[in-house]
């Protein structure tokens, strides 16, 4: 698939999900960054706002396999990774898959299940395989776990650790629609749910090639540097008890090289970064002397970083070999400019004409009369 074609394929999945859920283009295509990132989501709010209905629509315009999963207190590992069973008619165990063997795994209400649970995703998230009886499983090929919490409600919950949540690439919240939008909410589902006429427009082979056109994407080694100053402030940020992990600073990267891509371009600029920035650390950090559930001061400090740190800038999305030639932090002073060609002196003027330094005539113009002969006077 070429470049043109992912990022047209792209924006068909947004404006799909944009059937179901109204008003919310920047959640949307946060959501569809994540997918083609290759990473995980994790939607946060409180209930009505259309969490699991993001992870259906995103699903149904999948022609994958889609799998849910409502989390209580009472899952047990196995109930998501599989396991084995004895079989009675040739004595041998089979192993029987859990819906964690899926293209897309809703995750519903993901903190009211116990930790042993939630620990079971920590290795299919990460290297998309399962270990169950010593015996190590692939998953298929692309894996986009969504995950929905309502981080108001703390009664019956399991706050999700560092681990799990390192392994979330985007984190967000949907909010509140304005009031046109909701209007157009109401009015889509007067007879029925507009979620029940959606088609697939994306198979699973045309995710793993928007992907695979993704990494492809280019980075210019100022964009890198920039990203890595914002994850080593939050590392030195004075008000954060933990910062962003190297894992954070490549799904940053990852990300800013998916969202280049849904506004087709072929490189990524500083505003990738700065926008994703929010997103992808606000969760990965913890505040010092706050609980995890305050997300408002994590989103705050994250911001603060971002107006702090200079952005460098970038004029295309390669750098020139003069900059890729200079050193990292050496001072980017101008080139002196080259010393003014003058211009060459013109000839000298011809002598008197009748010698053998005149110029010659032009041709057709009448022959210069010769020279009268000396006379040599005779002696007398």
């Amino acid at each position: 698939m070429d470049r043109a074609t992912a990022t047209r394929s792209a924006r068909l999945l947004v404006t799909n999900v944009e059937r179901v859920i109204r008003g919310k283009r920047a959640s949307v295509e946060a959501a569809a960054t994540a997918l083609f990132a290759g990473g995980h989501l994790l939607v946060e709010d409180v209930p009505g706002m259309g969490k699991t209905m993001l992870g259906r629509a995103l699903a149904r315009s999948l022609s994958g396999s889609f799998k849910r999963v409502q989390a209580t207190p009472d899952l047990l590992p196995s109930d998501i990774t599989g396991s084995s069973i004895f079989n009675q008619r040739d004595f041998s165990f089979e192993f029987i898959p859990g819906p964690i063997f899926a293209n897309v795994v809703l995750l519903d209400e993901i903190n009211r299940t116990t930790p042993r649970t939630q620990s079971a995703l920590l290795e299919a998230m990460e290297e998309h395989a399962v270990t169950v009886d010593g015996t190590r499983h692939a998953l298929p090929e692309p894996l986009f776990v969504i995950a929905t919490q309502n981080p108001m409600e703390q009664h019956g919950t399991y706050p999700l650790p560092e681990g799990q949540l390192d392994r979330f690439a985007i984190a967000m919240e949907l909010g509140y629609v304005d009031g046109a939008s909701e209007l157009q909410i109401v009015r889509s589902q007067l007879e029925h749910h507009p979620i029940e006429e959606l088609e697939p427009v994306l198979s699973a082979r045309d995710v793993i090639a928007i992907q695979t056109a993704v990494r492809h994407t280019g980075v210019a080694d100022d964009i890198l540097v920039y990203a890595l100053a914002l994850v080593t402030a939050t590392r030195k940020h004075p008000g954060l008890h933990l910062g962003a992990s190297p894992r954070a600073l490549v799904g940053l990267v990852r990300c800013a090289q998916a969202r280049a891509l849904l506004n087709g371009r072929s490189f990524v600029t500083p505003d990738d970064i700065k926008v994703l920035a929010g997103p992808v650390l606000g969760h990965r950090i913890l505040p010092a002397g706050e609980l995890r559930v305050d997300k408002g001061r994590g989103t705050a400090v994250i911001a603060e970083i971002v107006a702090s740190v200079p952005v460098p800038v970038i004029t295309s999305g390669r750098r020139s070999s003069a900059s890729r030639r200079r050193p990292v932090g050496a001072p980017t002073t101008p080139a002196p400019a080259p010393p003014p060609v003058s211009a060459p002196p013109p000839p000298p003027p011809f002598k008197t004409a009748g010698t053998r330094f005149s110029a010659p005539p032009p041709p057709g113009a009448p022959a210069a009369p010769a020279p009268p002969a000396r006379r040599r006077a005779s002696a007398s």
